[in-house]
């Protein structure tokens, strides 16, 4: 069994899941992104037991889903003895004390919930740094909720990380901790950033995309490596790099940590040095899901992260991977109602992205490919444009060189 597996002989921890619908976030959207928090509690270890949607003009700035629906959710829990409650946004230290006090059990927001996975993950000493960094910048707020669970020293999801034996609530101590993690990351980027230094003279190529889209089997194909890939989201925490020699052109091929939508601000920013793999790529690779009913979302997600890290301006193939996975429904000939995103089959939509490809990058530096990583369909056309890309980055660099 690999050792990263989730498999114990412990109990699974129940949990109930709370989702809005608001002015901002339909129905459609808010029942997606629950979905994806099921996902991610499942990830973590957790049985998702029940659901909840309320609908809101905006969050209840005291109890975020108002008492009523509180209330409702206590009763369940009480009654099925569900250890948790998880809630598909990033709480503040009163909301968090206010439901806490009502129903009684652990709380825990989508934030939480990914620092908690992020901690388990984590395997060097730089992401372990880093996700440490981002518990406690995202708990120094939050001291007023007093985590009084923590007091019956209890493990458990949410629980990884500072304060699974003893939290301190002194600010000060807080601070002086953040400083500390601060100084030890600067430290080991020296280390990394040197490592990278010495590579860059080779062409590098970085894999990105949403969590759980399959980069670590492309890579795992591509660079014949053995990285750990699994169908859960954030299986790939720390950078891995290898080597790759593909018709006497070596290059770098680096699998980096996916992307998510309502990632937490403090993650993004403690990871950066990590994402320097991404940043200081010559080419990337996008890797799509697009079996995935929301793929054009976490399209736009991936697009914006890379923007916010500046990153955005290379060039890019977009491999949309899972084609074995897509389904749709088929319309009838004599059904004369508007066709929907459900009724688009997988050549009208290889036709859509390959004209928009096409419109949008004259210069083709934007590239479209369909594949399946799991049954290898177009996986030699993919690495045909992907070692293309790479020579003319080559030869850019090296246009001297002799094959």
């Amino acid at each position: 069994m690999d050792k990263r597996s989730n498999v114990t002989n412990k109990p699974q921890e129940t949990a109930v899941l709370v989702g809005l619908i608001t002015k901002d976030q339909d129905e459609k959207h808010a029942i997606e992104y629950l979905d994806e928090l099921a996902f991610l509690a499942e990830t973590a270890g957790a049985l998702t037991v029940k659901k909840y949607m309320q609908k809101m003009g905006s969050p209840d700035p005291r109890t975020y889903i108002g008492s009523g629906k509180l209330n409702e959710i206590r009763d369940y829990i009480k009654e099925n003895k569900v250890v948790m409650a998880i809630f598909d946004d990033e709480l503040s230290g009163s909301q968090i004390k206010n439901i806490e006090k009502v129903l009684e059990c652990r709380i825990l927001d989508r934030n939480t919930l990914i620092l908690d996975i992020f901690a388990k993950r984590a395997r060097s000493a730089q992401a372990k740094t880093q996700v440490e960094l981002a518990q406690y910048k995202y708990l120094l707020p939050r001291l007023t909720r007093m985590w009084t669970h923590l007091e019956k020293q209890r493990g458990g999801i949410g629980m990884r990380g500072p304060g699974e034996a003893e939290i301190e609530t002194d600010k000060r101590v807080i601070k002086e901790k953040i400083s500390r993690l601060k100084d030890k990351l600067k430290e080991i980027e020296k280390q990394t950033f040197t490592q990278r230094k010495q590579r860059e003279d080779m062409i590098r190529v970085a894999l990105t995309g949403y969590t759980n889209a399959g980069k670590s089997t492309i890579m795992n194909l591509i660079a014949k490596s053995d990285v750990f890939a699994e169908n859960k989201l954030f299986a790939t925490l720390d950078t891995t790099v290898r080597k790759v020699v593909i018709d006497n052109i070596p290059f770098l091929l680096s699998d980096t940590v996916g992307f998510i939508r309502k990632l937490p601000h403090d993650l993004v920013e403690s990871f950066k040095s990590t994402l320097d793999e991404v940043r200081e790529a010559d080419i990337l690779i996008h890797v799509v899901d697009i079996s995935h009913p929301s793929f054009e979302d976490q399209i736009n997600v991936v697009n914006q992260t890379l923007v916010d890290i500046k990153a955005s301006d290379k060039p890019t193939i977009l491999v949309f991977n899972k084609i074995d996975a897509y389904t749709y429904v088929k319309k009838d000939e004599d059904d004369l109602t508007p066709m929907t995103e459900e009724n688009i089959s997988l050549e009208d939509l290889k036709k859509s992205w390959l004209n928009k490809s096409e419109n949008e990058g004259q210069n083709q530096e934007n590239m479209v490919i369909f594949l399946s990583a799991i049954t290898k369909e177009n996986v030699k056309e993919f690495r045909k444009l992907m070692v293309d890309k790479v020579k003319e980055k080559f030869f850019q660099k090296y246009p001297n060189y002799l094959l």
